[in-house]
Formats: C-alpha cells, sequence, structure tokens
C-alpha cells in the first residue's frame, strides 16, 4: 500500500442536515453514539492497511479537526499519516470550488508523496469497505479510473446520485450525474447503478485531468459534473461493484447509505438496532477505531418507583439511566435520563438531558439538548408544530418522515 494515496473530501456544508451542521462540517456530524461520520472512511483506509491520509476540510471544520487530533494520530510509522489540509486560497483567493478543484489547489501534497494511485473518497456515508479489494479489481483491469458503485431503487436515485452504465467487461459506457429520470439496470426494471462517490485514479491521469479541467472556463470543477463525464469517453474507466465486497466476520457486508439527509440520518441509526442489524458496529474483525473521551461505563440504576428497562438500544459511556425506559434508540456519550423518563426511537447525539417523567419519540436531539420534568414531544404533532414556530427558523424543524430534530443547546418544557 506504500504507492497508495488517500484523499479524503471532508469539506461538506451539509444544509440537508440543518440544524446539526449549524455549528459543524457534515464529516463532523456524531454518529451511532461514539463516532463522527468522517471515522467510517478513515477506518476503510487504515484497516485496509493504507496509512498515507490527507483530509481537505473547509467549511465549519474546528470540530472535525479537533476531532482528527484526538483520535486519529499516526505516530511511530515512517512515511504514516492522517493529516488536514484546511482551504488556504493556494491557487486563487476562492475557496474550493468543487470537489475536483479541492484536490487541483492540493497538488503540491499529491506530487510530495510520488504516488501510483490516488483513492479520492467522500466522507459521509455509513459502510465498510476493503479498499485493497477495490485496488486489486483496478490495477487488474489497468483502469485509469475505478468508480465504486452500488445498486438501488431508481426512485430513491432521482436526483441525488450520478447514475452508470456498465458493459460486459464492467467499463463504464454511460454516465449521468443526479438526472431527474435515472437510467435502470438492463434486465433489472426499477433499479440503477449508482456511483458511491469513490474514486481510485492512476496519479499520473488525475493529475492531467485536473490541470486540463483548471484550462476549462466553463466547467464547474466536479467530478461527477465534469472529470468523470470528459473521461470515460476516451479513457479507462472501469466500476467496481460494491455488492460482491466482502468484510471478514460479517455475513452480508455491502452496506451502503448516503446520509445527507434528516431522514436517512435517522433510518441509518436505527439500522444499527436490533438482534441482527443491517449495519454491525460489533465485529472485532473489522474494528471501527474512534475518539473515545475518558469516561465511566454507562450507568443503569433504579429508583423508588421505577426501574430502569432498556431494549433494542445503543447507550455509549457516560450515561446514566436513572429509572428511565430506553427503547429503540441511541445515546451518545454523557446522557442522562431521569425517572420515570421514556425515550423511543430516537437518537441523542450526547449530553442530553430528559428530565423526570418526560416523554420523547421520533426525534433527533443535538448536543446539549434539555428536555423539562414531563414535558412530552413526538407525541402530540399540534403541540410540537406551535414548539417549532416559537424558535428562530430552523433551530427545531420536522423532516418528512415526522422526525423533530432540536438543534444544540436548545432548553424544552422549562
Amino acid at each position: 500500500m506504500s504507492g497508495v494515496l488517500a484523499m479524503i473530501l471532508a469539506g461538506g456544508e451539509g444544509t440537508r442536515l440543518l440544524p446539526l451542521t449549524d455549528s459543524r462540517s457534515k464529516p463532523a456530524v456524531p454518529f451511532g453514539g461514539s463516532y463522527r461520520l468522517i471515522d467510517f472512511v478513515l477506518n476503510n483506509f487504515v484497516n485496509s492497511g493504507i496509512l498515507k491520509i490527507f483530509v481537505i476540510t473547509q467549511y465549519k471544520s474546528q470540530s472535525l479537526m479537533m476531532h482528527l487530533k484526538n483520535g486519529w494520530q499516526v505516530s511511530g510509522i515512517p512515511g504514516a499519516f492522517i493529516d488536514t489540509l484546511p482551504a488556504q486560497m493556494r491557487v486563487s483567493k476562492e475557496w474550493y470550488q468543487g470537489t475536483a478543484d479541492a484536490i487541483y489547489q492540493n497538488l503540491t501534497f499529491v506530487r510530495d508523496q510520488f504516488p501510483e494511485d490516488i483513492c479520492v473518497f467522500g466522507s459521509d456515508n455509513i459502510y465498510k469497505m476493503d479498499i485493497r479489494e477495490m485496488l486489486h479489481f483496478h490495477n487488474k483491469k489497468s483502469a485509469e479510473l475505478t468508480v465504486a458503485a452500488i445498486k438501488m431503487k431508481s426512485s430513491d436515485v432521482a436526483g441525488k446520485f450520478g447514475v452508470i452504465e456498465v458493459d460486459s467487461d464492467g467499463r463504464m459506457i454511460g454516465f449521468e450525474e443526479k438526472p431527474a429520470h435515472p437510467k435502470e439496470i438492463p434486465n433489472e426494471p426499477g433499479f440503477s447503478l449508482v456511483s458511491m462517490g469513490n474514486y481510485i485514479f492512476k496519479a499520473d491521469v488525475l493529475i492531467n485531468e485536473l490541470v486540463e479541467d483548471q484550462q476549462d472556463a466553463n466547467s464547474t470543477h466536479d467530478f461527477g459534473k465534469d472529470i468523470i463525464p470528459k473521461l470515460f469517453p476516451r479513457g479507462k474507466v472501469y466500476v467496481y461493484d460494491f455488492s460482491a465486497a466482502r468484510i471478514a466476520g460479517e455475513i452480508d457486508s455491502a452496506y451502503w447509505r448516503d446520509v445527507g439527509s434528516v431522514e436517512s440520518f435517522w433510518e441509518a441509526h436505527m439500522d444499527l438496532l436490533g438482534n441482527n442489524p443491517k449495519f454491525n458496529l460489533h465485529n472485532p474483525k473489522w474494528a471501527l477505531h474512534t475518539y473515545y473521551p475518558p469516561l465511566p461505563p454507562a450507568n443503569f440504576v433504579d429508583t423508588d418507583d421505577n426501574e430502569s428497562h432498556v431494549s433494542m438500544s445503543l447507550i455509549s459511556a457516560g450515561c446514566e439511566i436513572n429509572g428511565a425506559t430506553i427503547n429503540k434508540s441511541v445515546l451518545g456519550f454523557r446522557c442522562v435520563a431521569n425517572d420515570g423518563s421514556y425515550v423511543e426511537s430516537s437518537v441523542l447525539v450526547g449530553d442530553n438531558t430528559i428530565g423526570k417523567g418526560a416523554k420523547v419519540r421520533n426525534c433527533i436531539l443535538d448536543r446539549f439538548v434539555e428536555i423539562g420534568p414531563g414535558f412530552t414531544l413526538g407525541y402530540d404533532e399540534e403541540q410540537d408544530r406551535e414548539l417549532v414556530s416559537q424558535f428562530r427558523k430552523g433551530k427545531i424543524t420536522f423532516a418528512s418522515n415526522g422526525i423533530i430534530v432540536v438543534g444544540k443547546g436548545l432548553r424544552l418544557g422549562f
């Protein structure tokens, strides 16, 4: 893996995840109780033995950079690093103008590593991938570019993802970025082949394409809109089928979810729960590293009036469950649920307090949100919508699937 360089695009603004991205970039959004979104792509590279990693940041990056500093330092291995590349305006007086421009503005650092292959991956998807398998496919095909792809329902794809066409050898023969009417896979009506936004380039090909793209005054300097559509008709562009990916210790490894919206963010959390979760956090053969603060184990106690009950849930370190009921929920670090309170089908990001006798259902609570004693959220739609109207626009939102999202630091019911 010494000839492989990873470039992780972590500058996403994440407007569809508001208010969770009100004070942090999209890759820095907490997920699964103990993680950040960026942890999953970082684990994929590290577990695949790729330890030359640049993380390109832009919007509201302080929280992300602190997380990387605390949890992702590589030391003692010569030539190994996980370094951030914030927007430095080396080429112009503007921030990154697109995903391709973000790499172009950092070509100095790319050239310094003398890579043979360059992995350009996104940072806000939930999945596990042994990138060595994709690299093997890439080299076997002598590809100039390999694009990772997954099959999805066409109805879920429209306007959201790049759609790919391939021939029998896996070579790309068509590509359309976020079409309103995605083409379906031949002989599989209702399904489309979708780009995951993960690319492996031959280093010289990527550098040449980026330099050429910068000279095009009409380009948006984006991989999906500009680089791929120009390259595949004249270059050797192949498509790696992610459905064939396998991870040691797991029966079905081909889980991938884009968490670009509040709806998908909540649904991905629900996929972590149950006897046979769709996405398994507990595989010792594919450890999921993150920054884990020095906290005691979660504490479950009974009160004089109520026993604590927890079912189908993930409870992080530092939590205190005091005579409360937690069902089908994910609780981040240092959450407190007090006597007689009830939390159901919800995501508590961390440092949340649920007051005595309070009830929370179908909610996402950002950090430091407090729910007052006896207050209910997610049970009376009319009451909830009235509550939303009392706050600054976007501070509390209703998702299309009925999920209520409460922004950082709000105190409700006091």
